[in-house]
């Protein structure tokens, strides 16, 4: 008997990412890889502008997909010791875990935020577009498994144990996103026991949920707290999210002088600019949005006529990032507001562009968020010694002192008016 190849493909968070070519499952992920829509997250970065702070941070979504893969069938393996999961839908979850982030657009979620199109709704369209390379590849194994990948991704209620592997407070995207980035960054702020807390993972079988046993509960208040940490050190650093600011302003600066018809580059039927305008794109056209074309773009307009555009750009290209001024130990909002009024007007009246050269950013997140009562919110679940089912803040009391939102209150001005704002926000 002849074994059938396996290839291997080596990762820096999972080191090996084996593929055994006679098993089905297996055989799909890795012929999905070679998809051009799974090809195409090569060309996006996983954190977008955080590169500008870590020099590290330059690592793709296709990595992060790959991992969340990994991490997923490291998860179900763990609970098929001890439970029968259908290999259908354990390859459902596979296939769904892989192609989770496949609509993300350009830089993070920045240019989402601008063009209004939402990446889960590219993703669904990706998968069951039957022009796509991914949808002819899922139909091939199973012409139903296209729409059963996309309801897993969507986690219509009622939840089960496939949902929160998926999407929860302990799904296999965090798991692998918390420890990728702090690889990738060097910021030590995002490490954590996965392979203890892997091991505490079991099934709630009259609720059909993700739990973990009572052993796990310290691996999984040190996940909870690199959490904590990542954000605060990394996702919301000041220089990541002045950057993010600055691509924002810079594409919706694009999108007015594209709406007058004053945008010289690109034409109005290239794909940057027909997602600046909200125009629906071609399955073809889609596959040409990635952080290339937004760079390219970039580089172009650092040199453009309109002043605004090519200083905003040009500071992107350069890091030539704004500045920022911390309001977060003003607990008054009303103060909060006053001072971001008073350099908007200072900044004008000295000559400056309000709208461009100053904003404020008020970034925001919940390490973990407690049960809400509706049962749909992917809580973390402990399936106590005695069989009974505790939400995980009812055991644990650091889980409860990261239910608090995590924020900061900046402004980030153009570099030029720095001195002015500080001499504002100390006199307002």
């Amino acid at each position: 008997m002849v074994n059938m190849p396996e290839k291997i493909i080596r990762d820096p968070v999972h080191d090996v990412i084996a593929f055994r070519l006679e098993q089905r499952t297996d055989a799909l992920l890795f012929r999905l890889l070679s998809a051009r829509e799974v090809q195409r997250l090569r060309r996006i970065r996983q954190l977008g502008m955080a590169s500008l702070a870590y020099p590290g941070a330059d690592h793709s979504r296709y990595s992060h997909s790959l991992g969340v893969m990994e991490t997923a069938r490291k998860m179900l393996e763990q609970l098929r010791r001890s439970f029968y999961l259908p290999e259908e839908d354990v390859m459902t979850c596979l296939v769904a875990a892989l192609l989770h982030d496949l609509g993300h657009g350009p830089f993070s979620h920045v240019f989402e935020r601008v063009s209004g199109v939402r990446h889960e709704a590219l993703t669904e369209r990706a998968i069951l577009d039957e022009s796509s390379d991914v949808n002819r590849i899922l139909r091939e194994s199973d012409p139903e498994l296209p729409q059963r990948v996309v309801d897993l991704i969507k986690c219509a209620a009622p939840r089960t144990v496939y949902c929160d592997v998926l999407s929860s407070q302990l799904d296999a995207d965090r798991l692998d996103y918390l420890l990728r980035d702090n690889l990738m960054t060097g910021s030590q702020y995002g490490n954590y026991d996965l392979g203890w807390l892997l091991h505490a993972l079991t099934i709630d079988e009259a609720s059909n949920r993700l739990a973990v046993v009572p052993k796990g509960v310290s691996a999984v208040e040190a996940y909870l707290q690199s959490r904590f940490h990542m954000y605060r050190n990394v996702y919301f650093h000041k220089v990541v999210r002045s950057a993010e600011a600055m691509v924002k302003l810079a594409l919706q600066r694009a999108r007015m002088l594209a709406e007058r018809g004053q945008l010289n580059w690109p034409g109005d039927d290239d794909p940057v600019c027909k997602a600046l305008l909200g125009v629906a794109l071609s399955h073809e056209q889609f596959l040409e949005l990635d952080d290339t074309s937004i760079q390219q773009a970039f580089k172009i307009w650092s040199k453009s006529g309109d002043a605004i555009l090519a200083e905003l750009c040009g500071g992107l290209v350069e890091r030539r990032v704004f500045k920022t001024i911390d309001l977060s130990a003003i607990d008054d909002r009303a103060r909060v507001d006053r001072v971001i009024a008073a350099v908007g007007a200072a900044v004008e009246s000295a000559g400056g562009s309000r709208e461009y050269e100053a904003c404020y950013d008020e970034p925001a997140q919940t390490p973990y968020e407690t049960y809400d009562g509706r049962g749909d919110a992917g809580e973390i679940l402990v399936r106590m010694n005695d069989g009974t089912l505790k939400e995980f803040a009812s055991i644990s009391p650091l889980s409860r002192a990261l239910n608090q939102q995590l924020m900061f209150r900046r402004l980030h001005v153009a570099p030029r008016w720095r001195e002015l704002a500080e001499d504002v926000v100390k006199r307002t």
